[in-house]
């Protein structure tokens, strides 16, 4: 067999075609990359100017967006997206050493979106039958990672760090919000912030899994309303620590909707210091009021949730409308919880030690 012979030339040539692509590295060039004919663009050091929206929008299908680099964005008190992602089979990564930095204590005052500074929110995301991987995401001043519209779209590895909030002031940092949504899978990230870790307010066959919550509000349906359904939902394989929720359901009082086929399975929880588990039917942003109102939820399933509340939580609590509940089945051991609350709606037969030690 005779050997075959590359010259340093064609070498170059082939190490070239590999590397091609846009290199995204001034924002005026954002329009040309995303007419790029090889649909590759290469995010390296980027910086966004202030009270713009990197527009990763309009993208040809097929497109791949790499951030390899640090992506930073100018001060402005505004209610925008910093970045939007749209398209159609498109692929997002995150190769080693990526940081999209909010830098949000610029925007942190401790009151989020109930007042003080305007603070835009991070990343939308509308995409179908695509993907989202290894995206190393900092300090957002407000919401991170905000999922609409979206159809047969998986994220995974997505690593949310808003830590510094805990002490300067970050407030509804939410991690991933899911609405409006046919099959989403949200798998293997890690979040540590100041609200909820993940939420779905409407949509049908997501999947959150293998994941951890740090510091938080807890893994949420809801909050509930509008008219509103939330179906198909399971969340399984996920640690929830030193939240002030574990897992919840939580629909305002008075207003209609639905919560059908729902799964928390294997849930571990750790330190919660409010709720381990609550469901209840008269959410206000302030505070739960009052009765609770009739909202159906059917078909739920919790199954292996497990773990401790601080001594000044509750282990479980539900408070729901007695005739909106049907086919629940349970399994859960939460432990540590010293406040002991009234609950009402509990479906009967149900082995639930609901408000107590």
């Amino acid at each position: 067999m005779v050997g075959l012979k590359i010259s340093s030339t064609v070498w170059v040539f082939l190490l070239g075609a590999l590397a091609s692509g846009f290199d995204l590295n001034n924002f005026d060039q954002l329009d040309a990359a995303k007419r790029s004919p090889d649909k590759r663009i290469v995010i390296r050091d980027l910086f966004v100017p202030a009270g713009k929206t990197l527009e990763l929008t309009d993208l040809q299908p097929g497109t791949v967006i790499e951030f390899s680099g640090r992506v930073t964005f100018g001060y402005q008190e505004w209610d925008g997206f910093m970045v939007r992602l749209k398209g159609k089979n498109i692929r997002v990564e995150g190769k080693p050493g990526n940081l999209l930095d909010g830098e949000g204590h610029r925007w942190w005052d401790g009151k989020g979106g109930n007042g003080g500074r305007k603070k835009p929110r991070f990343m939308q995301v509308t995409l179908d039958d695509s993907i989202v991987v290894g995206l190393n995401i900092k300090n957002t001043p407000k919401d991170c990672f905000i999922v609409n519209w979206s159809h047969n779209l998986r994220v995974e590895q997505i690593n949310i760090d808003i830590k510094d909030g805990d002490k300067k002031g970050g407030h509804n940092t939410d991690g991933f919000g899911v609405s409006g949504s046919t099959n989403v899978t949200v798998s293997n990230c890690q979040v540590h912030n100041q609200d909820d870790c993940f939420a779905t307010t409407s949509g049908s066959d997501t999947i959150f899994e293998n994941s951890k919550c740090t510091g938080g509000h807890g893994i949420s349906v809801g909050s509930m309303g509008a008219g509103k359904v939330v179906e198909r939902l399971t969340v399984r394989n996920c640690r929830i620590l030193a939240n002030s929720n574990g897992i919840r359901i939580k629909t305002r009082r008075g207003e209609t909707g639905a919560v059908r086929d729902i799964t928390f399975e294997n849930i571990e929880l750790k330190d919660i210091r409010q709720y381990g588990i609550v469901i209840q039917g008269n959410y206000y942003n302030s505070g739960p009021k009052g009765d609770p109102t009739p909202f159906p939820i059917h078909n739920l399933v919790v199954n292996n949730v497990h773990g401790t509340v601080s001594r000044k939580g509750t282990n479980i609590l539900i408070w729901v409308d007695p005739g909106s509940v049907s086919n629940w089945k349970w399994n859960s051991n939460v432990s540590g919880g010293q406040k002991e609350l009234g609950c009402k709606g509990v479906p009967s037969g149900l082995n639930i030690r609901c408000g107590k030690k």
